[in-house]
């Protein structure tokens, strides 16, 4: 039997990406060795993080006028980089708030700024993203932050806000490399690798070298953007291993065309899956059309007394971590970059067959 995971992260592995590490486990490059246990000063190693670094700024087009760095731990802890670095406890930011990561980063945000939204927060589960006139923004505000695509609700920005002037930086977490975006138009990109860009346990920054090293605060050298621009991400010994996978997936991704060749899968994918959600009587998905996520789609089915046993059905059927956010409820299928389309095609199967089964 088949397996597909459609985990939201940590998320499914090309499984080529897999073959790989299974092969170099023991011996990498010749060596004889473990990539986790090879000296993060070696040449082997640092050739490695120079390729690493090359085919990222091919995949995205990222220019010199911007550092490239990896930095260890995820998401929640850049919430706290940002504002340390970018702002400070007189300064102000602007969040934009779509689902449950924006609210935990303008939560972050708020020790160390003043954080204001762009719209009141709401305690409901977010189906579109609210409305701001950028006009009546703070042009003055040291930064504009958004979360880019919304695991949980599945709402996903398609166009890039308007922010009066003031510098854009954006938690691509769980979209970057899944569609085509020029980063020229952001200050700021950052992104988790464990949902297209390899295993957890690092997190991948894009950031305009001028908005570096400016803080007037006293910072950790370890929460200091400076501190890993300056040293390529090598001023510590950083998670190598996650760092050999994402050099990995990054290879796979260029194979397989680069990010236009992925974004026009998973299009197809998706749009595959909200087609027959929204042909069905039986499930529903909540999320505004404008605004659908094209790798997270959440699914409601019309009788929750049903729940339970779809979960156990379908993981039986190999279909794995379908269960919505218990924050969300319902199901949920993360179908990101290595989700094949075959992945979508055999839960559309089974969707069919349980609805069969219970109408």
């Amino acid at each position: 039997m088949t397996v597909y995971n459609f985990s939201a992260g940590p998320a499914t592995l090309p499984l080529e990406v897999k073959r790989t590490i299974e092969q170099e486990l023991y011996n990498w490059n010749g060596t004889g060795c473990s990539v986790m246990e090879m000296s993060h000063r070696s040449k082997e190693f640092t050739d490695m993080a120079d390729e690493n670094e090359a085919l990222a700024r091919e995949l995205l087009n990222i220019s010199d006028d911007y550092a490239v760095m990896l930095i260890p731990g995820g998401a929640r802890l850049q919430y706290s980089m940002i504002p340390m670095n970018l702002s400070s406890p007189k300064g102000q930011a602007i969040y934009a708030i779509n689902g449950h990561w924006g609210k935990q980063a303008i939560k972050e945000g708020g020790r160390f700024c003043q954080a204001t939204s762009t719209a009141p927060i709401s305690d409901d589960v977010y189906a579109s993203i609210p409305e701001f006139d950028a006009s009546k923004l703070n042009a003055d505000a040291d930064y504009f932050h958004f979360t880019s695509n919304e695991t949980l609700e599945g709402v996903q920005w398609h166009s890039m806000p308007e922010t009066n002037g003031v510098p854009i930086v954006c938690d691509m977490t769980s979209d970057l490399l899944t569609r085509e975006v020029d980063v020229n138009d952001y200050d700021m990109i950052y992104a988790s690798a464990q949902k297209n860009m390899g295993i957890a346990g690092i997190t991948f920054v894009i950031m305009k070298r001028s908005m570096i090293g400016h803080s007037e605060n006293l910072l950790p050298t370890m929460m200091n953007y400076k501190t890993y621009a300056d040293t390529r991400s090598f001023y510590n010994t950083p998670p190598t291993f996650p760092w050999y996978v994402m050099l990995q997936v990054l290879r796979w991704t260029q194979a397989q065309g680069g990010v236009k060749t992925i974004q026009a899968m998973n299009q197809s994918k998706s749009n595959k899956l909200y087609q027959y959600i929204d042909s069905s009587d039986f499930y529903m998905n909540k999320v505004a059309k404008n605004c659908r996520s094209e790798v997270n789609v959440p699914f409601w089915l019309k009788d929750d007394a049903l729940n339970a046993q779809f979960l156990q059905q379908s993981s039986e059927s190999g279909l794995k971590a379908l269960k919505g956010h218990m924050a969300v409820g319902g199901m949920r299928a993360s179908i990101y970059n290595a989700m094949p389309e075959n992945g979508i095609d055999a839960l559309i199967a089974f969707m069919k067959q349980f609805e069969k089964q219970n109408s």
